[in-house]
């Protein structure tokens, strides 16, 4: 290749720009400035256009390490803006590109362009534009996901686009069923061959069958019922197999797809009734309660926590509800389904994610949030609270937070004393 050129990254400073020709009344309340000077957006908007330009160009350079850097300036810009004038313009240059370093890449640039694919399907969202994307793009991602000579990291990556563009972009139940039937042939490799066998051993593979199942489970969630059926009756008995990987988020993608798994029987069924109940929760109530030492504290702690929550779905039919603040905004997640959408589109669009719930029409059509707020300056400068009322709020914070701890130590040490 060529000699590597020196690409300027998209940097926090080009994401503070409002790029948002198309709705630019939205503006992130965390980077509003009461007094500060008065900004050109259109000039901003062209200086940012302007340098994303020039790295999609680099991404046909000749240098594999100028090709990644930009791939990876252009995933920054996806997912901390709406750029969807922006994109719908150059979706097929992009496309091409993407189709270009996925092919002939190796795993670090092959990694950046997969995870570039997912961004454009989340800006471009859900009708025709995209589906000519994945038309493209979905032959190609299939073929590195069952490419045994493929890195392992390349794969993972390719597997999650897969899932992810599949999820935003098809209607078509045949496209859905054969991307799902790809996937099923990755993780079903991770179940044990021998029935007698109750453990699964770790292999360098599990990262690709825990994307593979992951991916698979989000697809799960847009399936017909009919089809939700079938693939419940084939996996169901076989998935309490990997709780017993040695690998943690192995057993943790499995403990949360068979709660979501049970979720949707009892959807479709009332009376639906699994033959193996107390098998399963004898497993699930050991992994909730694990003490052994020779894994680590951090992992033992986490483990616990998710197998807590997954024996409450499968025995009580009970889920945990979360809340989720973006700007002047709540969303409630009350169900698996919904669990597994938000922490799939949270993996890949990192802390844009709120403002992409915020912003993005695909994504709060998802979640049933409705059209996007409109907020005005006079709004968010309301909503602004001074660097004065801050301190004071995390001064009173830190005293509470000490507090609470200095009573847990106390009755630490009077057990001690005790005994």
């Amino acid at each position: 290749g060529g000699q590597p050129r020196n690409v300027q990254p998209f940097s926090d400073e080009d994401a503070s720009i409002e790029t948002m020709s198309h709705c630019s009344g939205f503006s992130d309340p965390a980077s509003f400035t009461e007094d500060g000077p008065e900004v050109d957006e259109e000039a901003t908007q062209e200086d940012l256009e302007y340098k994303l330009k020039g790295f999609i160009d680099l991404t046909l350079d000749k240098s594999a390490k100028t090709r990644q850097a930009a791939l990876e300036s252009l995933k920054s810009a996806f997912s901390s803006k709406i750029l969807y004038e922006f994109v719908m313009e150059r979706r097929m240059t992009l496309t091409d590109s993407i189709e270009r370093c996925i092919k002939k890449g190796k795993s670090d640039e092959q990694c950046a362009a997969a995870g570039l694919a997912c961004l454009l399907c989340v800006q471009m969202g859900s009708g025709i534009e995209s589906e000519e994307i994945f038309k493209t793009l979905g032959p190609v991602l299939k073929k590195i996901v069952c490419d045994g000579a493929a890195s392992i990291q390349a794969r993972q990556a390719c597997a999650t686009c897969l899932g992810i563009c599949c999820f935003i972009v098809t209607d078509d139940i045949t496209e859905l069923c054969s991307t799902m039937e790809c996937l099923e042939n990755i993780f079903t490799k991770a179940y044990p061959r021998d029935r007698d066998t109750n453990s699964v051993s770790s292999t360098h593979n599990t990262v690709l069958h825990i994307s593979a199942l992951l991916a698979w489970t989000l697809l799960l969630t847009i399936c017909p019922m009919n089809e939700v059926k079938k693939k419940i009756e084939m996996h169901l008995h076989k998935l309490p197999s990997l709780l017993s990987c040695d690998d943690l988020n192995m057993r943790i993608a499995a403990g949360e797809t068979l709660a979501l798994l049970f979720e949707l029987a009892r959807e479709t069924d009332a009376d639906f009734f699994y033959e193996d109940m107390e098998l399963l929760t004898e497993k699930l109530r050991a992994l909730a309660t694990d003490g052994n030492k020779h894994r680590a504290k951090v992992d033992k702690r986490k483990q616990r926590s998710v197998f807590r929550d997954v024996l409450r779905a499968v025995e009580e039919r009970d889920f945990p509800t979360e809340m989720v603040k973006f700007g002047p905004e709540r969303m409630y997640i009350d169900c698996w389904v919904k669990k597994q959408t938000y922490d799939t589109f949270k993996e890949i669009l990192g802390s844009g994610m709120q403002y992409h719930l915020q912003s993005n029409d695909f994504l709060r059509n998802v979640f049933e949030l409705g059209p996007p707020v409109m907020l005005d300056a006079a709004a968010l400068k309301t909503m602004k609270i001074s660097r004065f009322e801050r301190h004071l709020y995390n001064s009173a914070a830190f005293k509470a937070r000490t507090k609470a701890r200095s009573k847990c130590r106390d009755k630490r040490a009077d057990v001690g004393e005790f005994f």
